[in-house]
């Protein structure tokens, strides 16, 4: 099963990656979500912002589409189109989001991260390599 989502990477001045956890999860993400019908992806990115962490989108560059293991829905890969996105509004935990978490890309704290994250969009940010199976080019 493929899960279609929308990711925002929201940075800080230092550099650091805003993340969130979901209610009764352990690995911190992305903020965003999958889209409602017929909404494309910058809505998608503008309401999920809205709904989970109070803030506002003000605009939204694609950093790329990356794809790996689903870290709460097990047997699933998820599909993230990531923009690196500028928000604006204070930060307010709403909707699922348990918590945030601030982290820098080339040094991820010791927390749980989703597969899709730690493998793909940090070594992206930093232009480590990401990691692949092997065989897949």
């Amino acid at each position: 099963m493929i899960v279609e989502v929308v990711g925002a990477v929201i940075r800080d001045t230092a550099g650091r990656v805003l993340t969130v956890r979901k209610r009764g999860t352990t690995r911190f993400m992305l903020p965003g979500g999958k889209r409602e019908p017929a909404e494309d992806d910058l809505a998608a990115l503008a309401r999920e912002l809205r709904e989970e962490l109070g803030v506002g989108l003000v605009s939204a560059e694609l950093l790329g589409r990356f794809e790996a293991s689903a870290a709460n829905e097990p047997g699933a890969t998820v599909r993230s189109s990531a923009y690196c996105v500028e928000a604006v509004g204070e930060l307010a935990i709403a909707a699922e989001i348990e918590e945030y978490l601030w982290l820098d890309p080339s040094a991820p704290p010791d927390v749980p991260i989703a597969p899709l994250l730690a493998g793909e969009i940090l070594p992206a940010l930093t232009g480590a390599p990401t990691a692949r199976p092997s065989g897949l080019d």
